[in-house]
C-alpha cells in the first residue's frame, strides 16, 4: 500500500544526459575562478539557477560540512550528487502531493473518512471497510490528515 511507501526514503532516480550536461553547464559557470570547485556562495548561486531558490544557511552549513576539508569548495562530482540527491527529493514531495491531493476532492487542506473511502474504492475496490477504517484511524493526527500538511508543503516547496 502506498502510505507504507510514503514515509520510505526516496527512490534512486536517473537524471537524463540532457539534464546533466545543465548541471555540469551551471556548476561550470558558478565555477567563476575556474578552481574546479564551488564556494558556499557559489554554490547558493548554482541552487538558485537550478531549483529557483536561495538556499538558507542551514543548508548551506550542511553541505558546505560535507565537503572534503582538503579542497577548497564543492567538486564536481559532489556537486551532482547534491544536485540528483535534492532533485529526487523534489520528485518524492511532488508525488506525495499529489496523492494528497488526489484524495482531498473538495480542496480542504484535510482528509475526511468519507475522502479516504472514496480513493480507495478506486484505486483499491476489493479491500475490505475494515482495514479502510484502519488505515484512516492509523494516519489521523499525522500530517496526512492535519490542515497544516499541505499548507507546509507547499511553503516548504515554494509551490
Amino acid at each position: 500500500m502506498f502510505f507504507s511507501q510514503a514515509g520510505a526514503r526516496p527512490r534512486m532516480w536517473e537524471a537524463s544526459p540532457s539534464e546533466h550536461k545543465k548541471w555540469v553547464e551551471v556548476f561550470k559557470a558558478c565555477d567563476e575562478e575556474n578552481k574546479g570547485c564551488l564556494s558556499r556562495e557559489n554554490f547558493k548561486v548554482a541552487v538558485v539557477m537550478l531549483f529557483g531558490y536561495k538556499p538558507s544557511k542551514i543548508e548551506a552549513d550542511a553541505v558546505m560540512s560535507s565537503v572534503d576539508p582538503n579542497t577548497s569548495g564543492i567538486l564536481l562530482k559532489e556537486f551532482l550528487d547534491i544536485v540528483r540527491k535534492k532533485k529526487e527529493a523534489q520528485l518524492y514531495w511532488n508525488e506525495i502531493r499529489h496523492i494528497f491531493t488526489a484524495f482531498d476532492r473538495h480542496y480542504r487542506g484535510y482528509l475526511t473518512l468519507e475522502d479516504f473511502k472514496k480513493a480507495f474504492k478506486q484505486v483499491a475496490p476489493k479491500l475490505s471497510e475494515r482495514i479502510i477504517l484502519e488505515v484512516f484511524r492509523l494516519h489521523v493526527g499525522s500530517r496526512f490528515c492535519r490542515k497544516s500538511y499541505f499548507r507546509v508543503t507547499r511553503r516548504k516547496y515554494g509551490k
